[in-house]
């Protein structure tokens, strides 16, 4: 079975259009860093790194220095698809970090975002 295109993506060619959508929404890039840092466990260093590196969505939630357990919290549709229900773990932690993504661009608190 061949993997989905996102696997292979670089997460670097995908984050413009991440802090775009929070931007014309007036959030900001510190708030979209701040997601993927707690979904991921990565530092700020490190994620500048693995953007740096051009690092592909599946290596980069490989990598991932520690996924955040309340990730399991993150309910809700992404793409027409249940993120709850997505069975394949890496294609899951893509549809979370869009999920976290969607949630900040609507408006909702950071705190409810990274549920606090």
């Amino acid at each position: 079975m061949t993997k989905h295109h996102i696997y292979t993506m670089s997460v670097t060619r995908v984050y413009p259009y991440y802090v775009a959508k929070a931007e014309k929404k007036g959030r900001t890039k510190t708030e979209v860093d701040e997601i993927i840092r707690w979904l991921t466990g990565y530092s700020q260093e490190e994620l500048d790194v693995q953007l740096e590196k051009q690092t592909d969505f599946e290596t980069f939630f490989e990598e991932a220095p520690k996924l955040n357990p309340s990730r399991a919290l993150i309910k809700g549709v992404v793409c027409g698809v249940r993120v709850e229900d997505i069975e394949e773990p890496t294609m899951r932690e893509i549809r979370y970090l869009d999920k976290l993504i969607d949630e900040l661009a609507k408006g909702k608190a950071m705190d409810k975002i990274l549920r606090k």
